[in-house]
């Protein structure tokens, strides 16, 4: 007769208290006014009891006795997009850190529509503050007074990328770094120009062409087909002095890979291919792809940062510096003498 293991216990108020070294009604007080009037020692002990116990406030119980729901909102672009996601995990991971749920809400129509709905939410009670990550009309925010209300200017009115997401300053670093290895004759093979990310990267990569002396044999593309980067490729003049590509995603240098093949030039011994978003098939392709790796979970740490500390009435610090790296990896390599 099989049976089964019970469940694990949640964490209780009171083995908080005793890891923490403090009374259950410090605890109590930490969480009701979310850490305020305590010492900051006392403060910075319950925090790593409560991450060390995995410890959850029980919602209802604590909304019925502080009337604080527990509950933040992060509203999101409707779609299927991994961006996204990510960034959600990261702000829920930010939020249940200090004792917060947040809760899911997609977001469909245009801005004004998304703004409609998102002052229902802040002013129905349910949530203690919304973290936006879909585009709204500034003048539609603040919504209502004692919900605080955080905008993470992530995507467009199109839903597109910008901002954080759109920076482009690793395009400057994986120029640099092609040049550093001898390349002087390069390629861009564009996105999507309806798509900030893709003009931001087109950009980047030109600035750093002409700040650097090297010489760009054009942009390609101007779009997201890993197809018309193989054309570019094969369109290219069997003479064509272009030794490095720099792709606008890892679809379009994957495309780019499978022009130089069918070419016959291998790949970074004749040409180098560098591309953007860490595909995770980037790294089983032979050669292994160099790409641009962002982090979206960081992302979203940040932006829900931003929100608790507007709920605690706090400034505090928040994270700075560039949430994207250059992943060197087999598809770049030194410039050879051309036959």
């Amino acid at each position: 007769m099989s049976t089964t293991a019970p469940p694990p216990r949640r964490a209780t108020i009171y083995q908080v208290a005793a890891r923490a070294g403090v009374s259950h009604q410090t605890v109590s007080r930490y969480l009701r006014f979310e850490g305020k009037g305590l010492k900051t020692l006392t403060r910075e002990k319950i925090e790593s009891a409560i991450a060390e116990l995995g410890y959850q406030p029980n919602l209802a119980a604590r909304a019925m006795r502080t009337r604080r729901t527990g509950r933040v909102a992060v509203l999101l672009p409707v779609g299927e997009a991994t961006s996204a996601m990510r960034i959600l995990l990261g702000a829920s991971e930010a939020a249940r850190h200090e004792g917060r749920q947040a809760e899911a809400v997609t977001m469909d129509g245009t801005a004004e529509e998304r703004a409609d709905r998102a002052r229902e939410l802040a002013e129905s009670g349910l949530f203690e503050g919304l973290l936006v990550l879909t585009a709204l009309h500034p003048e539609s925010i603040p919504f209502a007074p004692g919900t605080p209300v955080v905008v993470s200017p992530d995507y467009d009115d199109d839903l597109h990328a910008v901002g954080e997401l759109a920076d482009a300053a690793p395009v400057a670093e994986l120029v640099q770094g092609l040049a550093e290895l001898g390349h002087r004759d390069f390629l861009h093979l564009a996105g999507d120009r309806l798509y900030a990310t893709a003009r931001d990267r087109e950009r980047v990569y030109l600035e750093s062409i002409d700040r650097l002396g090297l010489h760009s044999h054009g942009i390609a593309g101007g779009d997201w087909d890993p197809e018309s980067a193989r054309l570019a490729v094969l369109g290219l003049p069997s003479d064509s002095p272009v030794t490095a590509i720099v792709a606008a995603n890892d679809m379009l240098a994957a495309g780019a890979v499978r022009g130089a093949i069918e070419r016959g030039w291998p790949v970074p011994e004749r040409i180098s291919i560098a591309g953007w978003d860490n595909n995770p098939l980037g790294g089983w392709l032979s050669p292994t792809l160099t790409t641009v790796e962002v982090d979206y979970e960081d992302l979203g740490k940040r932006a829900m940062r931003r929100l608790l500390n507007a709920l605690q009435g706090r400034d505090g610090p928040l994270p700075e510096g560039t949430v994207a790296r250059v992943l060197w990896r087999d598809s770049t390599g030194p410039r050879t003498a051309l036959r």
